[in-house]
């Protein structure tokens, strides 16, 4: 799957979201069309995925550790007049069940690995989770050979230099040099916005989704940009010519039956499938 030959899986499937607006087991109140994504984080434990998700929702680097089981996050987004979904869901918990994670990756549109560059062994998890990506994707798709999909591979903590056993060269020998790297520090935030930026490139989204260029609104503030939501004397909601986001608190995982449905369905518009694609 090309990053912009034509329209990316995501973005065939924009799903609108209206007021009253199902998506999955959900209803959501924004009054928009939006361009729906889904990024996928995946790596191995203790690498930093969870902060770095945290400096995307615009939040502070937390130091201390708790195994993440799943986090999913939603960011809505107001750039040059369109609306945008991002949903974010961290595949911690499925690590141990391949089935499950298939499910995820067939469900993504956008990807991120993320590895730490203190540890080697995450490196190698990274490979494999590629390699199993491109395999889903290709299976999905009823293709022979591995697609290519929006993925870019991040190796985190760049702040420890004096633990680092992971350097430049070796990343471009294992990866091969078509895979966007970046070497980033959620705890300093070097190199967030350049991968930020990359990833938004890859899937679609203005270069804007990147936390360090829009300003944050409540999500009541950013919803009246839609509704029309008039003031007690009649008026309009002022509408922010800046790009804008809101992070959206009730926000959770669609069910597992429902991103089967959306995968079913994606694979019918290609060939009849003849089984589940998740196996």
């Amino acid at each position: 799957m090309q990053a912009r030959a034509g329209k990316t899986e995501g973005e065939e499937r924009g799903r609108p979201v209206m007021t009253s607006c199902k998506k999955g087991n959900q209803t959501s109140s924004v009054c928009a069309h939006v361009n729906c994504h889904r990024i996928v984080v995946l790596g191995a434990p203790r690498v930093g995925k969870t902060n770095i998700l945290r400096r995307f929702m615009g939040k502070d680097f937390e130091e201390s550790y708790e195994p993440t089981i799943e986090d999913f996050h939603r960011k809505l987004f107001h750039i040059g007049g369109e609306a945008y979904q991002v949903d974010l869901l961290d595949a911690a918990s499925e690590r141990d069940f391949p089935a499950k994670r298939r499910l995820s990756i067939l469900t993504g549109d956008i990807f991120l690995l993320v590895f730490s560059l203190d540890d080697r062994e995450s490196l190698s998890e990274a490979c494999e989770l590629l390699s199993e990506i491109k395999a889903a994707k290709a299976k999905l798709l009823k293709l022979k050979q591995p697609v290519r999909v929006p993925v870019i591979v991040c190796g985190n903590k760049g702040d420890l230099d004096s633990e680092r056993v992971v350097r430049r060269p070796d990343v471009g020998k294992i990866l091969g040099e078509d895979i966007p790297f970046f070497e980033t520090s959620a705890k300093t935030g070097t190199g967030l916005d350049a991968m930020f930026r990359a990833l938004a490139s890859l899937g679609g989204l203005p270069h804007e989704t990147s936390p360090l260029r829009h300003q944050v609104i409540p999500i009541l503030t950013y919803r009246s940009l839609y509704v029309g939501q008039r003031g007690r004397r009649g008026s309009r909601t002022r509408v922010l010519s800046a790009p804008c986001a809101a992070v959206d608190p009730l926000a959770r995982r669609p069910s597992f039956n429902s991103d089967l449905q959306l995968v079913l369905g994606s694979s019918t518009k290609h060939n009849k499938p003849e089984k589940c694609q998740i196996q």
